[in-house]
């Protein structure tokens, strides 16, 4: 079996992380567990290093027998990166980016587990690449998501209270934070956070933590925060999800005010035996600690059942 690409950036290596060659471009990736376990691919929202799929959920899945994929997106973390403002690729490029990583670690088959803008690629994973998907897992999301492209009009519209941050965040319109700052950019990420959190809340020495390790590890924050906002939105595929034959579960907050619960609601509807799991007072945001006794072993169950997960053991 031929090794990954381990040519690091700048001959420097974080933590256990490193770098594949993935559809044209440098993904960095870390992995967790036995590779001979069926895989789990972690897909991050927009803007979103792997970092925020935590390495204490990453190592109790793998814990339960599972070999764990996290990795930076383009723009984000140490993957491939553009001028802040230029992204010269779209969202098509994303979902070909996962495609990309899987063939770099020889991982013919993969239970994908995508959040929000991540639940996106994972739904157009399991529609136009469905022989590798094992399984689907979509949390906080909304069926065919695409970033930049209009709401779907027959789905429950963000909350009165997020539509007015996002039109009049301040007095007057906040600038963005000075990118060389470091603490007021982890200031900002953590700000942005609250913004989209249900009455559970947030450990915020815990949040700061890790919006610093992400500030941190990003090549270049200000495209990292920035450029996803600006892809091409790619083809509409909502009609297409009732062909999706991978089993899905669906993982939403009740509280989630950027997609409220009726969007957890159509994707059960429109993707066949979607199963969905209730988050209470979780909002839209990863899914907290205090939920991991919840997720987590429904993480591996639905990962280890019938249907398309018996091809990846």
């Amino acid at each position: 079996m031929n090794l990954p690409s381990m040519a690091f950036r700048d001959g420097e290596m974080d933590d256990d992380a490193w770098i594949v060659q993935a559809n044209g471009v440098e993904l960095c990736v870390e992995t967790f567990g036995d590779r001979g376990d069926p895989a789990i691919l972690l897909v991050a929202g927009a803007a979103s290093s792997m970092d925020w799929w935590e390495s204490g959920f990453c190592r109790r899945l793998a814990g339960g027998g599972r070999y764990v994929v996290r990795y930076d997106h383009r723009d984000t973390g140490r993957s491939t990166n553009y001028e802040s403002g230029s992204p010269p690729y779209g969202f098509d490029d994303l979902v070909a980016d996962a495609v990309g990583l899987l063939d770099s670690l020889e991982v013919e088959l993969a239970h994908v587990v995508g959040i929000s803008m991540g639940g996106a690629i994972a739904q157009r994973l399991a529609v136009d690449h469905g022989h590798r998907v094992a399984s689907l897992t979509l949390i906080s999301t909304s069926p065919a998501l695409r970033p930049n492209a209009p709401p779907n009009l027959d789905l429950p519209l963000m909350s009165a209270e997020l539509l007015a941050h996002f039109i009049d965040p301040a007095p007057s319109p906040a600038p963005d934070p000075d990118w060389t700052n470091r603490a007021m950019v982890v200031d900002s990420i953590v700000a942005s956070q609250h913004t989209m959190a249900g009455s559970c809340g947030f450990d915020d020495a815990r949040l700061r933590q890790l919006a610093a390790r992400v500030v941190g590890r990003t090549t270049d924050i200000a495209a990292s925060l920035t450029n996803h906002w600006l892809i091409d939105a790619g083809a509409s595929y909502r009609s297409r999800l009732g062909q999706i034959t991978a089993p899905t579960l669906v993982i939403h907050g009740t509280e989630d005010p950027l997609f409220p619960y009726g969007h957890a609601e159509a994707l059960a509807r429109e993707i066949p035996g979607t199963r969905l799991l209730p988050l209470d007072g979780v909002g839209h945001q990863m899914p907290p600690p205090q939920t991991w006794e919840l997720v987590i072993p429904a993480l591996l169950r639905h990962s280890g059942e019938g249907g398309n997960a018996e091809r990846a053991q």
